[in-house]
């Protein structure tokens, strides 16, 4: 067999000139449609109209013209089958061995600022995956191309051969279902969240790769990392990488652990992490005096961490990151004497992610995490509170001061693996208990980290007190404000307990578990 006929439409134009002409040149015969029929026409490639080969014009301003047997019996028939040949001669129809087509841009589309539903739904392609799907259910004898990236592979047999090799074509049709797969999941879910149904019977997401990993949580395990077609410009997926050796899999989780905590915050702040649990949080005037206290909060567990910053990094901040052996440096930006610092370590990595919003305003989206056999699916926690939103609930209320210190402290242990505590001073972390089997045993861990400085500090936890002990634990170092969720069947024990050591206790109503 040999290609003898084509038949492209697209909507990304890169490159079809140049595939067409050395198509034509090679003696195949070129169908097109509309504005795809009109540029090869202009750039002297000779091209055949789809209306001369159905026999009907395009009509409903180009919604029908590809819908027509002569154009799916060409692709559908199967080349080896008495039957279909016969039809095929009986009709007076030709086969079509090739079919080059992508599709209107619908994400495109609807990731345009302002766009209204009319101009979103009249970007739904229908013809195109009609006939991308034909092809690909016939790759036994039809090429498709659904990626210019393929053009110079296809030319190369086509060279060589006449034809492709059914071993490309098979992966040529594997990437067409997933290519239709995907536009069909953006389409789906576009028309979810429009009716409000963003959990619905099926939950259909998609992705892009973006890179293949090294490998994976461990080196036994193979990976790769991926992003949502409209991932937003203060996502990781979004980040342009200045400098360094690539991501690694626990880089990314860690990186996007980092910068999770460091959107919490509208003033300059830093955040280190370390497994993806934050092991510093510092916030302050400028990004150098941020810096400095996520790294005072614990000079140890720095130590090869991540670190995000919600500023630009200036020389000054950069003169003291180089002298910390670090995996990332996150931000929004990096001056030129900054750069040059930082550039100067060979292996680090360095990230310029989008500006980001005030913390107020971020929106929720949807989070998939796998489980064997399936996956669970819920909302973004991006709750967030201020002073009106506490209750005092002991004798002593909060200072101004300490309220400060307990809304910081909040905002931390939301993103601190359960069960959380987190004891803040002076706009900064000073000890974090993260990840443990009950709540006394975290507070333990928080207070013995922070020594004396747990000393007039105030603690903040990521679910209520089931019992009084974290209190007493609390009071014995020292602490004077806790803020917490409340909601206990034993909430007066604790209550008690803070009055007897006159600690201020508010209550925020919300929980913060993270798994």
């Amino acid at each position: 067999m040999s290609i003898k006929r084509a038949l492209v439409s697209v909507s990304d134009k890169r490159g079809i000139v140049e595939f067409c002409r050395e198509l034509s040149q090679l003696g195949v015969e070129i169908i097109s449609t509309g504005g795809t029929s009109s540029l090869l026409a202009k750039e002297g490639v000779p091209v055949i109209g789809i209306s001369d080969v159905t026999g009907f014009p395009e009509i409903m301003d180009g919604r029908v013209k590809t819908l027509h047997p002569a154009v799916h019996s060409g692709l559908l028939a199967v080349r080896d089958n008495e039957e279909h040949t016969r039809q095929m001669r009986e009709l007076g129809l030709d086969y079509i061995d090739l079919v080059v087509v992508n599709l209107y841009p619908f994400a495109e589309t609807i990731a345009k600022p302002g766009v209204s539903y009319e101009e979103a739904i009249e970007n739904i392609d229908i013809g195109g995956p009609t006939m991308l799907r034909s092809a690909a259910k016939n790759h036994a004898f039809v090429s498709v191309v659904v990626d210019a990236d393929d053009y110079a592979g296809v030319l190369a047999e086509v060279r060589e051969n006449g034809d492709t090799t059914l071993a490309t074509r098979k992966r040529l049709a594997a990437k067409v279902f997933r290519h239709t797969a995907a536009y069909d999941a953006l389409i789906s879910d576009y028309l979810s969240n429009v009716t409000g149904e963003p959990l619905p019977e099926r939950y259909t997401v998609t992705y892009e790769k973006i890179q293949d990993l090294r490998y994976g949580e461990n080196p036994h395990q193979k990976a790769a990392f991926y992003r949502k077609p409209l991932a937003g410009g203060d996502t990781l997926t979004a980040a342009e990488q200045l400098h360094g050796k690539e991501l690694s899999y626990n880089n990314i989780n860690d990186a996007n652990a980092a910068l999770q905590i460091v959107k919490e915050f509208d003033e300059p702040a830093v955040v280190a992490v370390k497994h993806m649990n934050p092991c510093g949080v510092g916030v302050g005037e400028s990004i150098f005096e941020a810096y400095q206290k996520a790294y005072n909060a614990d000079p140890v567990s720095i130590f090869g961490g991540i670190v995000a910053a919600n500023r630009y990094i200036d020389s000054d901040t950069a003169n003291l990151l180089k002298d910390v052996f670090l995996e990332i440096i996150l931000a929004p930006g990096f001056t030129d004497e900054a750069l040059e610092i930082l550039t100067k370590k060979k292996n680090i990595r360095l990230l310029k992610i989008g500006e980001l919003g005030a913390a107020a305003g971020r929106k929720s989206s949807l989070v998939v995490t796998s489980v064997e056999g399936g996956m669970v699916v819920q909302e973004s926690d991006v709750h967030s509170i201020g002073e009106g939103d506490l209750k005092t609930v002991t004798d002593r209320q909060p200072t101004e001061a300490e309220l400060k210190q307990l809304l910081f402290a909040w905002k931390v242990v939301k993103h601190v693996k359960s069960n959380a505590i987190v004891l803040a001073a002076d706009d900064m972390t000073i000890g974090v208990g993260a990840g443990q089997m009950n709540r006394v045993g975290a507070a333990k861990i928080a207070i013995e980290q922070a020594g004396a400085k747990a000393q007039g500090a105030v603690l903040a936890s990521d679910a209520f007190f089931p019992m009084g002990d974290t209190v007493e634990a609390a009071a014995a170092a020292g602490i004077t404000a806790i803020i917490q969720p409340g909601g206990s069947i034993k909430d007066e024990e604790s209550i008690k307990a803070a009055n007897a050591h006159g600690i201020a206790m508010v209550f925020t109503g919300v929980r913060h578990f993270k798994h």
